[in-house]
């Protein structure tokens, strides 16, 4: 059997069925394209959003433990204390000096400092006992453990740990010396099966002194 020919308006109305075809088939995959992309965005957004709590959470969990860093005022009198953590707010201290100085631990409220005329003159004192010099030629330093009751993320927290006071000592024209308070710089934090404190910071000045003896 012989084919019959297409006619002319029957080839056109073929050609615009198979482009009416294509066109509806593009809308669909683009419909589904576009579709796709939304619920990947979407999880994109629940992904990064748990991400986010998970950072959150472990950064409250890992954070850094608690510091202080001093500085001292124009004389040397004083020294002002702040937690390294910014976000860290002191309620209050006590400062505990070496047994040889005959000294109570001092405490103090909020005004987190420490005062050259807390221990000068039993410093002075204990320096002469061990035959140190009345003035110094640089820096030196005595072993304080200093205890603070901070508030971080809402909770009261404590924390203990020993800390050298730098200082000088410098002579006046009519004799005598005054001591200078140049900063703080930790030793290490108080375990909680540590050597009771007196003890070492008995042993800390013990090695302070001693190599102070040994400039001389």
């Amino acid at each position: 059997m012989n084919d019959v020919p297409e006619t002319p308006m029957e080839r056109a109305r073929r050609k615009s069925r198979l482009r009416w075809i294509t066109l509806g088939e593009a809308v669909a995959v683009s419909a589904v394209i576009i579709s796709g992309l939304g619920l990947w965005m979407n999880y994109q957004d629940r992904r990064d959003a748990r991400a986010d709590k998970v950072a959150e959470a472990t950064k409250g969990m890992t954070r850094a433990p608690f510091h202080l860093k001093a500085e001292a005022n124009g004389s040397g009198s004083s020294l002002t204390l702040a937690p390294v953590n910014a976000d860290d707010v002191i309620q209050g201290q006590s400062i505990r000096f070496p047994p040889s100085f005959g000294l109570s631990p001092v405490t103090t409220t909020s005004d987190a400092r420490i005062d050259a005329d807390w221990f000068a003159s039993a410093l002075k004192a204990d320096r002469k006992k061990r035959e140190l010099p009345d003035e110094t030629a640089g820096d030196e330093r005595v072993p304080v453990m200093i205890e603070t009751d901070y508030l971080a993320n809402g909770e009261t927290k404590s924390a203990r740990s020993y800390y050298d006071i730098g200082y000088a000592l410098e002579g006046h024209f009519l004799g005598g010396a005054s001591v200078k308070l140049r900063g703080l710089s930790l030793i290490g934090v108080a375990a909680t099966q540590d050597t009771p404190a007196d003890q070492r910071l008995a042993g800390l000045w013990s090695l302070r002194a001693g190599k102070v003896k040994e400039k001389k």
